[in-house]
């Protein structure tokens, strides 16, 4: 398997949440994924993402994809 490729992918679920007086586990509870599965995405760890899960985030937390995401410039 080869080395898994950099990103430069950044993640603002931490930020959201905080901001709407939620916490994580109120937020997976309410998106319907686990508690672990949010940390990995949440830390930038997620491989993918499935369109249902985006569109379950963007409804708990009253956003739109681009707030939750943004992509740093090239080093």
């Amino acid at each position: 398997m080869p080395p898994e490729e950099s990103h430069r992918v950044e993640v603002h679920i931490d930020k959201l949440a905080a901001d709407r007086g939620l916490t994580l586990t109120e937020l997976a509870d309410r998106v319907g994924i686990t508690l672990a599965n949010l940390s990995v995405l949440k830390n930038g760890r997620a491989r993918a993402i499935r369109f249902s899960t985006l569109t379950a985030l963007c409804d708990a937390l009253q956003c739109r994809p681009g707030d939750l995401f943004t992509v740093r410039d090239p080093a």
